[in-house]
């Protein structure tokens, strides 16, 4: 279940090799790598991804073998959308060229390929589905109190989150009382929201797995791969609540790099964080 492989194609049914190599070619640079050196190193600072166009890469941690990765394959990028440190050491099995793109290309590269965003979107939210059964297999978290339970960060600052506000000046901000039941689980997924003001319980099978706060969301899951919903949402306090329909979302990965990063963000310390529990 490590985040290392999620772009592997033969457990991977939405990511597209093609897809990603041209992504990286029309923005990267071609770089060769001799066999036995390293490309990154573990605890080390994260600021390039990688698409492996030929050869055999290793990844280790601890100095124990990890994973092997392909040509065709993508790699460092967790540590790139999460801003963490590398949680593996990549070193060339054999003589290898790779494309590398940094997190400022990334940003702005995502505005012209939006598909490729999508693509991510969609792979980060298959894993965390995973995870998140995976994780309702253990002790689930009390619904009596929010206190103890992971809150998820603001996924946008101040700034983005104002120019969404404004941007949907005929879908104001909803009022939606303590207790209020937002989604269900199960239910076909119409909107995603964001938390204006308040804070919102998410829940699997009757156990708290997160708090959203101000400037975070959720329900985009369902906008992504438009899959069932995953989790029940109801307001923990008195909140506010932004919804962005399918189609506005789209249209907002299309032209609002920002947006997009911030959700790739979002969904990869989500995944990271699942994974830990």
């Amino acid at each position: 279940m490590s985040e290392l492989d999620f772009t592997r194609p033969a457990q991977s049914d939405v990511y597209n090799a093609n897809v990603a190599r041209l992504f990286f070619h029309a923005n990267g640079k071609m770089r060769n790598v001799a066999a036995g050196s390293p490309l990154f190193a573990e605890n080390s600072a994260g600021k390039t991804m990688y698409f492996l166009a030929s050869g055999d890469i290793a990844l280790t941690r601890g100095g124990k073998p990890l994973d092997v990765i392909k040509a065709g394959e993508v790699l460092g990028e967790m540590s790139v959308f999460t801003g963490e440190p590398r949680s593996a050491t990549a070193t060339a099995r054999s003589a290898c060229e790779v494309i590398e793109l940094d997190a400022g290309a990334f940003s702005g590269a995502i505005q012209k390929t939006p598909d490729f965003a999508l693509m991510l979107l969609a792979i980060l939210i298959k894993r965390l589905r995973l995870a998140l059964v995976m994780q309702m297999l253990g002790k689930g978290q009390s619904t009596n109190t929010i206190d103890r339970v992971p809150t998820s960060g603001a996924v946008f600052d101040a700034a983005l989150l104002q120019e969404l506000t404004s941007n949907f000046p005929g879908q104001a901000p909803v009022y939606h009382p303590k207790n209020n039941v937002i989604m269900r689980e199960g239910e076909a997924g119409i909107f995603m929201y964001v938390v204006i003001d308040g804070a919102v319980r998410i829940m699997v099978k009757d156990n708290v797995v997160e708090v959203v706060r101000p400037g975070g969301v959720f329900g985009e899951m369902a906008l992504v791969d438009q899959s069932k919903r995953a989790a029940t949402a109801s307001a923990a306090v008195d909140s506010n609540l932004l919804s962005i329909n399918r189609n506005d979302f789209l249209k907002l990965i299309k032209t609002n790099p920002a947006f997009g990063n911030s959700l790739l963000r979002a969904l990869a310390n989500r995944l990271r964080n699942t994974g830990r529990k």
